[in-house]
């Protein structure tokens, strides 16, 4: 990890971040309608994610952006449940502790901006995050939280922080 940094997101990232969201999701069976590759924030996620309450980091290696994850307030959720939102590494991000990285970087900004809770929504088969969830303190749960508009998810976790 010493030649990886994460920071957060640029305007000059959104182009990088949407490519590896577009790349990752089909790999895993994730483009249909329902998930979050059809969501309009895909292509300015420096923008969407310049909102209150929310924040979105990359993870960049040798100069080039291998990765992304950050937090927003749960659409339609409690005031203080997070949504821990668009995590996606490109294949040379995973194995080396981006992913854990990642996940304590997205869960102390999530403390910063006042959350008490983090929920997520992914996908059977995606069976590396979800251990890397469980690992970080999240469990299943048996039902969506707030209104993602991500009905093809069909695994739902929740974090207290």
């Amino acid at each position: 990890m010493n030649d990886v940094l994460i920071r957060p997101i640029e305007a000059r990232d959104n182009a990088a971040v949407a490519d590896i969201i577009r790349t990752v999701m089909p790999e895993f069976g994730a483009d249909g309608p329902g998930f979050a590759i059809h969501d309009a924030e895909v292509d300015a996620m420096y923008e969407a994610y310049a909102r209150p309450r929310s924040a979105y980091f990359v993870v960049e290696r040798g100069g080039k952006v291998i990765g992304g994850g950050g937090i927003a307030p749960l659409e339609n959720g409690e005031a203080d449940v997070c949504e821990l939102r668009k995590m996606y590494f490109l294949p040379e991000a995973r194995g080396i502790g981006a992913g854990s990285a990642m996940m304590l970087r997205c869960l102390d900004a999530a403390r910063e901006r006042g959350f008490h809770r983090c929920y997520l929504e992914t996908l059977t088969g995606m069976d590396a995050a979800q251990a890397l969830y469980r690992r970080h303190g999240f469990r299943a749960i048996c039902a969506p939280m707030g209104g993602t508009g991500h009905f093809s998810c069909d695994q739902f976790y929740l974090r207290d922080l």
